[in-house]
């Protein structure tokens, strides 16, 4: 099992960048998926997430507005469109799959790292004049 945090970057406050999350051995419709961040010295805070049955979306307020989340189930990915980057927004984004025990809910904030099951490798987003 494999999940896998792409298209970050360094970026002009302001602007935009749209993560995908990729899994190979496992198959992220059959999971509520989360975006997790971390900057540095920082706890990881759990930004958004989208539910497997009814796609029902959740997120942080820092980024409520701003962020979206989305899933393409015909190629296994889930996407984290982020506009009107803030400086603030500067982290490693990783996304991970929120364990059977637990649902979307959890995620925003920084409570609910217990329910994650599976982690990819983080992308870095840095946004910066």
């Amino acid at each position: 099992v494999q999940l896998q945090a792409s298209g970050g970057g360094l970026v002009q406050p302001g602007g935009s960048l749209k993560l995908s999350c990729a899994a190979s051995g496992l198959t992220l419709a059959h999971y509520d998926i989360a975006w997790f961040r971390q900057a540095p010295g920082a706890k990881r805070e759990g930004v958004a997430c989208i539910s497997e049955n009814s796609g029902s979306t959740y997120y942080a307020d820092s980024v409520k507005g701003r962020f979206t989340i989305s899933r393409d189930n015909a190629n296994n990915t889930v996407f984290l469109q982020m506009n009107s980057l803030k400086p603030e927004d500067t982290a490693v984004y990783y996304c991970a799959t929120v364990s059977a025990i637990a649902s979307c809910p959890v995620v925003p904030g920084t409570a609910g790292l217990w329910a994650m099951h599976y982690w990819g490798k983080g992308t870095q987003v840095t946004v910066s004049s």
